[in-house]
């Protein structure tokens, strides 16, 4: 990680808890700092979004009371045509500020949400099989 060096004073019991995520990550503690001061700032500009603990540990932007990422949101926005109206039609359960806060995360952080999408998009089924042959089901007769 580059930047410029910044002599920051820091209460015992924020140090502490940094330091326990320190070792929890097996980070830097500047790593762990970092990581949790850009997502208080995410949180912060966009109400309505927190941060989940992905597979490897990657943190990923949520929509708060719900178990949808952003990401998820924002494919099914595409595949609507970008038609709000019929966003809504998709996610009845949620509500108006929670559908707004995926889509203001994604206006403010377009790169990370569409760095997302391309990932998704890669998991092909044959991709799928190739590397992870034991999330595919095997029927009785199926050998290969």
């Amino acid at each position: 990680m580059s930047g410029k060096p910044v002599g920051l004073r820091l209460p015992e019991d924020v140090r502490s808890e940094i330091e326990r995520e320190q070792k929890v990550r097996g980070t830097t503690f500047s790593a762990v700092a970092v990581s949790l001061l850009r997502e208080a700032i995410r949180m912060r500009r966009v109400p309505g979004i927190h941060f989940v603990e992905g597979v490897r540990g990657a943190r990923r932007a949520a929509v708060a009371g719900t178990g949808l990422e952003v990401w998820e949101v924002v494919r099914t926005y595409k595949e609507v045509g970008e038609d709000y109206g019929e966003l809504r039609k998709s996610y009845p359960w949620l509500s108006e500020p929670q559908l707004r806060a995926a889509l203001s995360y994604y206006e403010l952080y377009p790169d990370e949400i569409e760095a997302r999408l391309k990932l998704e998009e890669s998991w092909t089924p044959e991709r799928v099989k190739k590397e992870m042959p034991f999330a595919v089901p095997r029927l009785e007769n199926d050998r290969g």
